[in-house]
């Protein structure tokens, strides 16, 4: 069993646990974001699942599954690129944390780090004090990659 299998195995247990069922198309595009390694628009799911699986889907019937997906806690929306990532933590068990995406702003490659609980209380704490509410704590933030950082720099 390869990788993208076994996470997909994973999120049909995920699933079933909370009395959803990740049907075919849902496990399509799944894998869409699995497989990619970096962030993907709807319209860049519908490419690769007619690639590689030959069906068609319409925009609508994307983002109903991303709605899905996102539901589930197994894709995230991340909303400088909009694009979708699959969940970095699909295959584990426990409780996750607010997470945190550094988005390569050259080869869009996408990396899922965890932030810390203080952080996000201390975060919480600063938008009251400023007025606000916070309607959710994931952080994205633009950065350089390995791969793409100027190697003079």
């Amino acid at each position: 069993m390869n990788r993208t299998e076994s996470i997909i195995q994973q999120a049909e247990l995920h699933c079933q646990s909370r009395g959803s069922r990740l049907t075919a198309k849902r496990k399509q595009v799944l894998s869409g974001l699995i497989e990619s390694g970096k962030a993907m628009s709807a319209y860049e799911l519908i490419d690769f699942c007619k690639q590689h699986y030959g069906d068609s889907f319409s925009a609508m019937s994307i983002y109903r599954i991303l709605e899905f997906l996102e539901e589930e806690h197994l894709a995230h929306r991340l909303n400088i690129a909009n694009k979708y990532v699959a969940c970095a933590h699909i295959n584990c068990e426990h409780e996750h944390d607010t997470p945190q995406f550094l988005i390569c702003r050259k080869c869009h490659k996408v990396r899922e780090i965890r932030i810390k609980a203080d952080t996000i209380t201390n975060l919480k704490t600063n938008v009251a004090d400023a007025g606000f509410t916070l309607s959710t704590p994931q952080l994205e933030m633009n950065c350089l990659c390995n791969d793409c950082k100027p190697h003079n720099a």
